[in-house]
């Protein structure tokens, strides 16, 4: 975003989009939204009060609020799965990217991406694996008023990641882990294995159990669903 990159974008200046040609999702994914019938928000975080070794703690904020929208219309089968995709049941309901700024080995700003699906019922091939706010309540919902909601929610995080501890938030979104307490697939490299979603650690690793406990980063392992 150009205007945080040049200093013009204030902190918590948020921008929302009726619609993205080229969206994008953790690991080079590609995000499709159709115009207007979703949540397409960008909010410029101001992080220098932040460590450039906490990013994760700004992650678990933010899932913790786009958890904290979707679930008060969708119910308790909101989830997120690690690191900071909505989940509903199975399916994928939103997504978040962040992108930071780093100065002088400070971290400046936060460039935070998301889009959550609100109004979308044809997800192009995908309709077993995405799920809207509509499809789920039978509802159409105005996004533009669903997104002011979520900004309400990222202060609220935001605040809680300044004057809290940390632990509080982690066990908040450990609370909602997508899979936990339960085996899944993954994928290493080309190996395949089960094993049992523990928990996500301080460091935003994942620990699973498989005959042995360890912590995985995002990348090294993959989810098989």
């Amino acid at each position: 975003m150009v205007e945080a990159r040049t200093g013009k974008a204030s902190d918590g200046t948020a921008y929302f989009a009726l619609d993205q040609q080229q969206g994008k999702g953790q690991r080079a994914k590609a995000w499709s939204s159709k115009p207007g019938e979703n949540i397409i928000l960008s909010v410029v975080k101001t992080c220098t009060h932040l460590q450039i070794q906490s990013q994760f703690e700004l992650s678990c904020a933010v899932a913790l609020a786009c958890f904290d929208l979707f679930s008060s219309y969708a119910g308790d089968e909101t989830r997120i799965k690690w690191p900071n995709d909505i989940y509903w049941r199975d399916r994928k309901a939103g997504g978040i990217l962040i992108e930071n700024i780093i100065t002088s080995n400070k971290w400046d700003k936060a460039i935070i991406g998301m889009g959550i699906n609100v109004n979308q019922t044809s997800f192009q091939g995908m309709e077993q694996r995405a799920v809207s706010l509509k499809q789920i309540t039978g509802q159409t919902f105005d996004p533009i008023s669903l997104a002011k909601e979520l900004c309400g929610h990222l202060d609220y995080r935001f605040t809680m990641l300044q004057s809290a501890p940390f632990d509080i938030a982690l066990s908040a979104y450990n609370q909602h882990l997508f899979k936990r307490h339960e085996t899944v697939q993954f994928k290493k490299d080309n190996l395949l294995f089960h094993a049992l979603v523990k928990e996500v650690n301080t460091k935003g690793q994942l620990v699973i159990e498989h005959g042995i406990q360890e912590a995985v980063t995002l990348g090294e392992v993959g989810w098989v669903l």
